[in-house]
């Protein structure tokens, strides 16, 4: 019998299993998850980009253990044992470890005490002992199995064999392990010590105690760590009682003479057998929800860093701060073109020459090319250098700056991707212009980087690396495809994200694109390797704004340009009308009825609404309706905060237990989760998100530590 996952995803999901069939059919055609998304609203129902991954995840891992279930069957085939009941319950599992619990009596041991007691003979023994029969003596039956030359040389090594065979079958009942695992889950207690006597980074940890229902992600992400590097002891601490009275229950019959002997095999395997190696699951367990907590958190921060609002129109002076070599400067116009660079020694002290030389280069860019912001490495001599830029700003009409926090070895890692572009330019000065740019697009510059480089997680190092790369991955595809990309200025890097293209297809477009030009969405299909799969994957996303189709700088798919000149037709306009936006569109639409519309134009609804929407404000961007990050005048330190002090912050980093906020003294401070709300806040994402624009006040300075301590609400300053 084959599984039904579509039936089995749309209990779990809560989906309509026609729509959960759709996705399944869809991903399995080869579609992306973007496209799915974006232009098959009305077949999944318009699940988003989150569920569809969900979805397709949970899919994964389905086939996966159906794999297995099939695998299994095989083998019990061949053994000759698999029955009807067994099938019954392996089809009825939905996680491996069920599964492998199911098979455990039946797969091949390494050589143990009941395999050794069954060489002996003894199984029958162990048997007669498990009916428990209201007579009869187990010495006396024991007495039966003595065989010095199978080395059972009285009754007591008999019914001791006998015990460690009944104990292996007890520690493979599939019920049974699920009742006790599902026991520990509920009351099972978390403990660490110190494995060391010194001080460290774990000393938290060093006589703790948790519930394993409710601890928190970090809190199993440092424990392990602490585990590791042999700061910490760690257990499980079980109920005991419980366990070993459920155990028994299960096995125990009565009052019988040889019940005493079952009896004291469910204790010898709860201990020895069964408690190790739920013990195991359930660190691993609590491990991989720890993971996959933190992946989650990583993501979410990723999604709002890559999605901060660009700062537009601005002509832009990036700084890469430096001592000894100096600071490189690169001036980019709007578009991020590069107009100028140059080197400015004014870090060091003393130095005047230097200092009055980068003062008058500095001037001169901004009056030359109307420089109007700056972007500064957080890096090496950053502080410096934003004290310098801001004394400079009274003669840089309209200037502000910003401390660009991704610099050092993320910048230093996009700035070697700019190589090809910048061939003449050194790291650092190509570095300068991703300072600058990042500041301009943010999304445009992360996607040169791994995403595990830009930092905006916790415990990174320990999570499962291929997991945690698939997320991010996914976090970027995502984003992406929602803002879309111009195809006539797109790195290959942004384009190799875009659904159905990759990195080699973005090399071919790029090269075709610097030979040829790519004057409208059709010409993509003259690009080598670009079949009409991808084609169908990427169009939507990327526009062609100089193109004679004024559909091609939208968001409308090529496969609906058709429907979207009918529904311009019987609403009143021309297709030039689209350039300049139409925003009374929506309102015609709803006064002709958006069903009725639909259905003149051959859509759907869903499609529709996203059609009007792109025509009412064609290409919109949807980082511009975020907040816009904060560009300063003027510089703080440390030493000036005082307690009390209200500031304006971005949020940089949200993590379990709390928020770190940038606030201009190149030292972010942390928001603790009990200070983020007058109200119980279970996870700081439900506050605050990164790149918010948050007020803050300062609790507490500990310039020896470098901590800053801050709170969102005025009242628990204390």
């Amino acid at each position: 019998m084959n599984t039904d996952f579509a039936a089995i995803l749309a209990e779990e999901f809560s989906l309509p299993e026609a729509r959960v069939r759709a996705v399944i059919e869809l991903l399995d055609a080869g579609n992306t998850i973007p496209f799915i998304a974006r232009y098959r609203k009305e077949a999944t129902g318009s699940m988003d980009d989150q569920l569809l991954r969900q979805l397709a995840e949970r899919l994964e891992y389905l086939r996966g253990l159906e794999k297995r279930r099939q695998e299994i069957e095989r083998i019990l085939t061949e053994q000759g044992v698999l029955t009807d009941a067994l099938s019954a319950q392996m089809l009825a599992a939905r996680t491996l470890s069920e599964l492998e619990d199911i098979y455990r009596p039946f797969r091949p041991k390494r050589r143990t005490r009941a395999t050794i007691a069954k060489e002996r003979g003894l199984e029958k023994l162990a048997d007669w002992l498990l009916v428990q029969p209201l007579r009869g003596d187990p010495e006396a039956k024991a007495a039966e199995f003595v065989d010095p030359e199978k080395e059972v040389p009285d009754a007591e090594s008999a019914l001791a064999g006998a015990r460690d065979i009944i104990a292996e079958r007890v520690s493979d009942d599939a019920a049974l392990r699920k009742r006790l695992r599902e026991l520990l889950n509920r009351e099972a207690v978390l403990t660490a010590r110190a494995a060391k006597d010194e001080d460290s980074v774990y000393s938290n940890y060093y006589d703790y105690r948790e519930p394993v229902r409710g601890i928190a992600a970090h809190r199993v992400l440092a424990i392990n760590r602490g585990e590791r590097e042999e700061f910490l002891k760690v257990a499980v601490e079980a109920p005991e009682a419980r366990a070993l009275d459920a155990v028994r229950r299960a096995y125990v019959k009565g009052s019988s003479p040889a019940s005493e002997q079952v009896a004291a095999a469910c204790d010898d395997a709860w201990d020895r057998l069964l408690f190790p190696s739920l013990e195991r699951e359930l660190r691993g367990e609590l491990t991989d929800r720890a993971n996959a907590s933190a992946i989650q958190v990583f993501s979410d921060n990723l999604h709002q860093l890559l999605m901060q609002p660009p700062i537009k129109g601005k002509v832009t002076l990036g700084v890469d701060p430096g001592f000894r070599t100096g600071c490189k400067l690169a001036v980019v116009d709007e578009n991020g073109r590069v107009l100028d660079t140059g080197v400015g020694h004014f870090t060091l002290p003393g130095n005047e020459a230097g200092k009055a030389a980068a003062a008058r280069l500095i001037v001169g860019f901004a009056r030359k090319y109307g420089v109007t912001a700056i972007a500064i490495g957080n890096g090496t001599a950053s502080r410096e250098s934003e004290q310098f830029i801001v004394d400079l700003l009274p003669q840089l009409p309209g200037a502000a700056y910003m401390i660009v926090s991704e610099a050092g070895a993320s910048v230093y890692s996009a700035s070697k991707l700019a190589a090809e572009e910048f061939p003449d330019f050194d790291v650092t000065q190509r570095s300068a212009v991703s300072i600058a740019r990042r500041m301009q697009d943010p999304l445009a510059e992360l996607v040169k980087i791994d995403p595990k480089a830009i930092g905006v997680g916790q415990y990174q190092h320990d999570l499962k690396q291929n997991e945690l790369t698939a997320a991010l991955d996914g976090v970027v595809e995502q984003c992406v495809n929602q803002v879309g990309v111009e195809v006539s200025t797109a790195s290959a890097q942004l384009l190799s994200h875009v659904a159905g293209i990759g990195p080699a297809l973005a090399k071919n477009i790029v090269a075709y694109r610097d030979e040829n030009g790519i004057p409208s969405r059709a010409a993509l299909k003259k690009v080598p390797k670009l079949g009409p799969k991808a084609f169908e994957q990427c169009a939507g996303f990327l526009r062609v704004r100089d193109s004679k189709n004024p559909l091609d700088a939208t968001a409308v798919h090529p496969e609906s340009y058709d429907a979207a000149k009918q529904v311009l037709e019987l609403l009143g306009y021309r297709a030039g009308d689209i350039r300049g936006g139409i925003p009374d569109i929506r309102r015609r639409a709803e006064a002709y009825g958006l069903e009725a519309l639909a259905d003149a134009a051959g859509v759907g609804v869903p499609t529709l609404s996203d059609m009007l929407s792109e025509l009412q404000k064609p290409g919109r961007d949807p980082r511009d309706d975020l907040p816009k990050p904060v560009l300063r005048t003027d510089v703080l330190d440390m030493k000036d905060l005082q307690p009390g002090m209200e500031l304006t912050g971005t949020v940089r980093n949200v993590i379990d237990f709390g928020a770190f906020v940038d606030i201009g003294v190149h030292q972010d401070g942390l928001v603790h989760i009990s200070r983020l709300a007058d109200r119980f806040v279970r996870h700081p994402s439900e506050v605050v998100r990164v790149g918010d624009v948050v007020k803050v006040w300062v609790v507490s300075v500990d310039m020896q530590k470098k901590r800053i301590a801050l709170t969102m609400v005025k009242d628990k300053l204390g």
